[in-house]
């Protein structure tokens, strides 16, 4: 085992977590809280440390392997959260440790779920920070998407040879160019997303830190209402364009942006189309409930839809009340996810498409038994591989839903928290269902036990759950 391969990098994180404390602290330095002291001295021990593993382990290193590189990436996950949740322990807002990392680990994972209320009088340092933790996991998730996950073959590692014509299931062959490429493209949406939210009303600080949460599909905001803050329609729409654009496959942006020949990636029209019938869907009961314009009613559906769907979690109010028949299709919606190589988490819908493809020829099958009916995406034939990991992924989640959902039923949470609190850390999505974790609630009055075993989920669900379970295997650690 390669442990300089794994050790170097986390050093080099250490210190890049160090250096983005900075910001935070400038903020509250301008704000004349006192908290700026602790990001300070929380950055020169992150960074002291970091410095002194990069200069231990410095040196030549042969090329790292996969197995080193899931350990990496795990151990990456962790480490990030434990030293981004120092400083908010150590704050004034006079949290618990297993608070600070599990706001930290759903932070980093871009999900968005929360312990802390009392956003509107926060020091400007801690908003700043939670936004920070998303911004970097919505890129860390789409480099890791499309770079590591592809070896897990949980039905991703031909995806980008089923979209296009690539040879190569890594994108312009060399890390670099894509990665210049695709930091251009996400700080590019944030710009754009900024500058809309400061014409639609909002102050430069709630811009800055919306626009990080949004193209991240994180869903960290400023206020404990959420998008509730805001009056009028205009930002809702903002926030709709960009939660979805941000769902859709970075790679294939990237593509149409440089006007190479794409054609319309099917999970793309699947994920749209969701989105339509079930904006429509809850539009239909809301209407029944709500007294208000057609217009702003269809609005707020639509919002809370992209919302949930993209795995964002931002609340424009508590749809929840609307009745059982939303609740279903909200609860539902959070398995979906959104595409494969984007921002958000959930099932992704390249895998849906592929098994509604092998659906239907088993029905054609059934009519016609010697009928040859091939699996499909985009077109082309879907291989056995492929298939295989798509159906093992399928059964993975299932279990893993199941299994976390029994834990949390043993910790004395009930039936429906259970439910809910197991998809939405698995998904990555935030918010849940019920009045404990739903829209209007926090996951603050959860048992500490809880708290670490959704934490742990969250980091399991970002990395596509098998990516965290290969290292109980035997086989894994064998040479």
């Amino acid at each position: 085992m390669n442990f300089r391969a794994i050790a170097l990098p986390i050093g080099r994180l250490l210190i890049l977590i160090s250096l983005l404390m900075i910001l935070p602290a400038i903020a509250d330095i301008f704000a004349r809280n006192p908290d700026w002291q602790i990001f300070l001295i929380s950055a020169l021990v992150l960074s002291t440390a970091g410095v002194l593993t990069t200069f231990a382990f410095h040196g030549h290193r042969p090329p790292g392997n996969f197995r080193e590189a899931i350990i990496f990436v795990n151990a990456a996950w962790f480490v990030f959260s434990l030293a981004g949740a120092v400083p908010l322990y150590a704050s004034e807002l006079n949290i618990s440790f297993t608070d600070a990392f599990f706001e930290t680990a759903s932070g980093l994972t871009t999900t968005g779920s929360t312990v802390l209320t009392g956003l509107d009088q926060m020091p400007p340092g801690i908003l700043l920070w939670r936004a920070l933790l998303q911004w970097v996991g919505g890129i860390g998730v789409i480099a890791i998407g499309v770079w590591l996950l592809p070896g897990l073959r949980v039905g991703g590692s031909q995806l980008f040879a089923l979209e296009t014509s690539e040879t190569t299931h890594k994108p312009y062959g060399h890390v670099s160019p894509f990665l210049f490429r695709l930091l251009g493209l996400y700080g590019g949406l944030n710009l754009i997303c900024a500058a809309l939210y400061l014409l639609c009303g909002m102050t430069l600080f709630e811009a800055i830190i919306h626009a990080m949460t949004t193209v991240s599909t994180g869903g960290f905001s400023t206020s404990d209402q959420s998008f509730g803050q805001f009056p009028g329609v205009t930002v809702y729409w903002v926030a709709i364009l960009f939660m979805l654009t941000s769902s859709v496959p970075f790679l294939y942006l990237i593509r149409s942006i440089e006007r190479r020949r794409v054609s319309l990636d099917v999970q793309i029209v699947l994920l749209l189309s969701i989105v339509l019938v079930a904006a429509f869907s809850v539009f239909y009961f809301e209407r029944y409930i709500v007294h208000d314009t057609p217009f702003h009613m269809f609005t707020l559906a639509v919002f809370n839809v992209a919302s949930v769907i993209s795995t964002t979690g931002y609340a424009a109010n508590d749809y929840l009340q609307f009745g059982p028949a939303v609740i279903a299709i909200f609860f539902m919606l959070t398995f979906f996810g959104g595409c494969a190589g984007s921002t958000s988490g959930g099932f992704k819908m390249f895998r849906i498409a592929i098994l509604l493809s092998h659906f239907r020829g088993l029905l054609k099958r059934m009519v016609r038994p010697r009928r040859v009916v091939e699996t499909t995406y985009q077109g082309r034939a879907v291989s056995n591989p492929v298939l295989e990991g798509v159906f093992v992924f399928a059964v993975v989640y299932a279990a893993a839903f199941a299994g976390f959902s029994m834990i949390y039923l043993a910790l004395g949470l009930d039936l429906e928290t259970s439910l809910s609190a197991s998809i939405t850390a698995l998904a990555n999505v935030g918010p849940g269902v019920g009045d404990t974790i739903g829209p209007s609630g926090t996951f603050q009055t959860l048992p500490d036990a809880a708290k670490w075993v959704l934490a742990i989920e969250m980091i399991l669900g970002r990395l596509e759950i098998l990516g965290g379970i290969l290292l109980l295997t035997p086989d894994f650690w064998c040479d």
